[in-house]
């Protein structure tokens, strides 16, 4: 009987990744509600500003505690800073602004686009083959990510905050599949902490430059201890601990089909709002079911030819 070692560890390593794009969505999904909240009283650069800065520097310590300080060392901190800054730091600000300008669904909409910006790059900067799989994938977890919004959220508006949601994906596509190619040898914690680093650094900075050039300081006596619990959960939970498992899943899977996880965020949403006394939505069910589908279609084929 033939047999094909090689197929076991590559299937393992594939469930993993894909588990951990799981819990990236998840725990990223908690953040839109509380971005909602956060925005009725407090700027967005504010907002953005506080998230990258306390989220990124919250991985720091834990990175020290898991692989010691000769890794924090040694790590290539002149890209990681690099990539961060443009990459994510560019794709967060814009997010809080597409958000502030629009709505819900004008920003999913668009983040729903994400698996077409990351395949482009492939393609482009890798030399990536579209397979009829990966194309069949990709429409059908668009389908289902628009419908999976619409059902959640509303109406789509375009405009300029349109812009800044494109603009957002853009950062993060370019930001993520940067941060595994470019940092070889790191630990996912590792690429996650110096990248985002950079992107505190660098949204800080505007923050701190916007505060003296225009007078306006940060309203300090709007942030009492709600705020900064939501900060908290924005800035370490939706940020650090979702990137560090987004970037497991990429480098497992590739940007593109990673990407198409960020399709079934909404349901897990919904799942959320259940506790707050929301109806159960079967349409939205079969909508999330649909981006399922498209992910698991995606790989199939290229199971055997992973690296």
């Amino acid at each position: 009987m033939t047999t094909f070692p090689e197929v076991s560890p590559i299937r393992g390593r594939r469930v993993a990744a894909n588990l951990a794009c799981v819990t990236s969505m998840v725990i990223w999904a908690i953040g839109f509600p509380v971005a909602d909240d956060l925005l009725k009283t407090l700027p967005p650069l504010v907002v953005v500003g506080f998230r990258t800065v306390l989220g990124s520097f919250a991985l720091l310590p834990i990175w020290w505690l898991l692989e010691g300080w000769h890794a924090i060392r040694r790590a290539d901190w002149r890209t990681g800073l690099w990539i961060g800054a443009l990459g994510f730091g560019t794709g967060t600000a814009a997010l809080i602004y597409a958000q502030k300008l629009t709505d819900g669904i004008t920003v999913s909409v668009i983040l729903a686009t994400m698996p077409l910006a990351a395949i482009a790059l492939e393609c482009l900067l890798d030399g990536r083959r579209l397979g009829w799989r990966l194309v069949a994938g990709v429409v059908l977890s668009l389908i289902g990510g628009i419908a999976v919004y619409a059902l959640r959220m509303g109406t789509f508006q375009p405009g300029l905050g349109a812009g800044f949601a494109l603009l957002s994906v853009l950062g993060f596509a370019w930001g993520s599949r940067a941060t595994v190619l470019s940092l070889p040898g790191h630990s996912a914690i590792g690429r996650t902490a110096i990248t985002l680093i950079g992107a505190g650094l660098a949204v800080g900075g505007a923050l701190l430059l916007s505060t003296l050039l225009t007078g306006r300081p940060i309203p300090w006596a709007a942030m009492g201890a709600k705020e900064w619990i939501y900060i908290l959960i924005y800035g370490v939970g939706s940020m650090a601990l979702s990137q560090t498992f987004f970037i497991i899943g990429v480098a497992g899977l590739g940007i593109a089909i990673a990407s198409m996880h960020l399709n079934i965020a909404p349901f897990y949403v919904m799942l959320f709002s259940l506790a707050f006394g929301a109806s159960w939505d079967w349409w939205q069910v079969l909508a999330a079911a649909v981006v399922v589908a498209g992910v698991a279609l995606a790989q199939t084929g290229e199971v055997r030819r992973a690296p």
